[in-house]
């Protein structure tokens, strides 16, 4: 059972409760970033791509917009770590019943799939936040190539853990 309970890790609960908030938080950041040429806000500038994409999308932003970008960008370090350490935990929570070989294998795929989400999270983040000040082609290609790596690392790591889950039709054990 996933719902917090008393098996349930006060350590999972915790993240899951902080990596919600900082989500709406981000939602809420996101909410002038809106434009026609940025429709998603910010996920629109991570996935702009080229120079001239970018460039129509900044300037659609006004200075209040850039900053609220800005903002986001910073404070999605720490949404990073919080949803990293989160899925690690929840990774871990799932798959303490799973004791043979492959089920500890895919676990450990998980784990690195979410690790390498992360990371490219940072990434992205680092090259948007250059890609602000001073839009270029490189920079928008390599933060929507990391974008896309983290959104792939995530999308694979969750449908691990289903496939982990439904293996052997299990319940979690009580302990």
């Amino acid at each position: 059972m996933l719902m917090p309970g008393p098996d349930f890790p006060k350590a999972l609960t915790f993240g899951l409760l902080v990596s919600l908030t900082l989500f709406i938080a981000l939602l809420l950041i996101n909410e002038p970033l809106q434009t026609g040429a940025a429709p998603k806000g910010i996920v629109s500038f991570q996935m702009a791509g080229t120079l001239d994409h970018a460039t129509t999308i900044l300037a659609s932003w006004d200075r209040d917009a850039v900053s609220a970008a800005r903002t986001s960008l910073w404070l999605d370090f720490i949404f990073v770590a919080a949803y990293t350490l989160t899925l690690l935990l929840l990774t871990r929570h799932l798959s303490r019943d799973r004791p043979g070989v492959w089920e500890r294998t895919v676990s450990r795929w998980v784990r690195n799939l979410f690790i390498a989400a992360g990371v490219a999270d940072i990434a992205e983040n680092v090259l948007l936040l250059n890609n602000l000040d001073l839009p270029s082609d490189s920079l928008s290609l390599a933060a929507t190539l990391c974008a896309l790596a983290k959104f792939t690392g995530l999308i694979l790591g969750l449908a691990g853990l289903v496939i982990l889950r439904a293996a052997r039709r299990q319940p979690l054990s009580r302990d």
